[in-house]
């Protein structure tokens, strides 16, 4: 079973803010919404800081030799699918506030 790890922060709270490097040494930053384990893997959604269409990234999360942590693409389009869904629900998932107070 999947679980997060990190969920976004509240107002109150502090957002995590990562700077990712591309391959050019072109800097970015993400705030990091969610982590989860999905199988074993640890996967990150992250939202660019400055991103006015509210769209996010999913990267792989693996950690290299010299223990620095590498965010890798997902290239499996089944793989990335269930990941993007798992994100879906449970980060972006509609609250039925309804069924909440029905016991």
């Amino acid at each position: 079973m999947a679980e997060i790890l990190n969920e976004n922060a509240t107002p109150e709270e502090e957002v995590d803010i990562v700077t990712l490097t591309d391959e050019n040494g072109n800097e970015y930053e993400f705030i990091v919404l969610g982590e989860a384990e999905i199988e074993g893997q640890v996967y990150m959604a992250l939202e660019p800081v400055d991103n006015p269409d509210g769209e996010y990234v999913v990267f792989k999360k693996t950690e290299a030799e010299d223990g620095a942590i590498d965010l890798i693409s997902i290239d499996d389009d089944e793989e990335f699918d269930r990941v993007t869904d798992f994100f879906e629900d449970e980060l972006f998932g509609e609250v039925d506030y309804d069924a909440e107070g029905e016991e």
